[in-house]
C-alpha cells in the first residue's frame, strides 16, 4: 500500500529548503524539473528545468511562484520572465503527440525532461524532480512527493512549462479552432468533448487515449 503522504510537510509556499540543502554540500547547479500536460488530450507535453542562483534574497525575488495550478494564466504569465530573469539556467523541452502515442505517455514526459536539461546552458549537479525519477539521466537526482509545492525550483519550472505549453496550443488554434485549444489548452473539456463527437480527432490529438480514439473518425 502506498503510505500517505504527510501534508504538513508542505510549507505555505515553496522554499529553498532542499536546495539548501545539496548547495551546502558543494552543489550549485540544482536543477527543478517539472512537466505540464500530461492530462490533456492533444497536443505535447511539455518540461522545464530551472537552476536558481544561491542568492540570499531569492524568496523575495520569487515571490508568488507558486505550483502553476495554484495559478492563474495573468499571474503565470507575469512571472514567467521574473524566473527566467533570476534563474542562472532554464529550458523547456517537448515530447509530441506521436511520441506520447508510441511511448506512453510517462516515457515521454521523461523525454521530456531530458530535452530540456539538455538544453541547459549549464550542467546540474543535482535534479530535484516533482515526483519522478530519470533513469536514463545519470545525473544524481531526487524525487519529491507534491515537489511543485515544496521547492521553489521546481514550482518554477512548473510555471516554465505551464506557460510554453499553453503558447504552444494557443498556436495550434490559430491553424484549426474547431477544439478551441486557446481555451481548454487540449485538455478533456466538455465542449471538447463535443468538438471531437463532432467532427473526431485532428493530427494533434493522442490517439492512444481512450476518448480520442473512441470518439467519431
Amino acid at each position: 500500500m502506498t503510505p500517505r503522504f504527510e501534508s504538513t510537510l508542505i510549507p505555505a509556499s515553496p522554499d529553498v529548503s532542499f536546495e539548501l540543502a545539496l548547495w551546502s554540500n558543494g552543489l550549485h547547479c540544482v536543477a527543478g524539473i517539472d512537466e505540464a500536460g500530461r492530462g490533456a488530450w492533444a497536443g505535447p507535453v511539455a518540461a522545464a528545468a530551472v537552476i536558481l542562483p544561491q542568492s540570499a534574497d531569492i524568496l523575495i525575488k520569487l515571490q508568488g511562484v507558486r505550483d502553476s495550478k495554484q495559478l492563474s494564466a495573468s499571474q503565470r504569465e507575469r512571472l514567467e520572465p521574473v524566473i527566467q530573469e533570476t534563474a542562472i539556467a532554464c529550458a523547456v523541452g517537448f515530447a509530441s503527440n506521436s511520441e506520447i502515442d508510441s511511448l506512453g505517455i510517462l516515457p515521454a514526459t521523461r523525454l521530456a525532461m531530458t530535452r530540456a536539461i539538455e538544453q541547459l546552458v549549464l550542467q546540474p549537479e543535482h535534479l530535484v524532480i516533482d515526483a519522478m525519477f530519470l533513469p536514463e539521466i545519470t545525473i544524481p537526482q531526487t524525487a519529491l512527493i507534491k515537489g511543485d509545492r515544496r521547492s521553489l525550483s521546481i514550482a518554477a519550472a512548473s510555471i516554465l512549462a505551464k506557460t510554453a505549453r499553453d503558447r504552444w496550443m494557443e498556436s495550434l488554434a490559430t491553424t484549426d479552432a474547431r477544439y478551441a485549444f486557446d481555451r481548454n489548452k487540449g485538455y478533456g473539456t466538455r465542449a471538447h468533448q463535443s468538438a471531437l463527437q463532432e467532427h473526431g480527432p485532428c493530427p494533434e490529438h493522442r490517439f492512444s487515449y481512450s476518448p480520442v480514439r473512441t470518439s467519431k473518425k
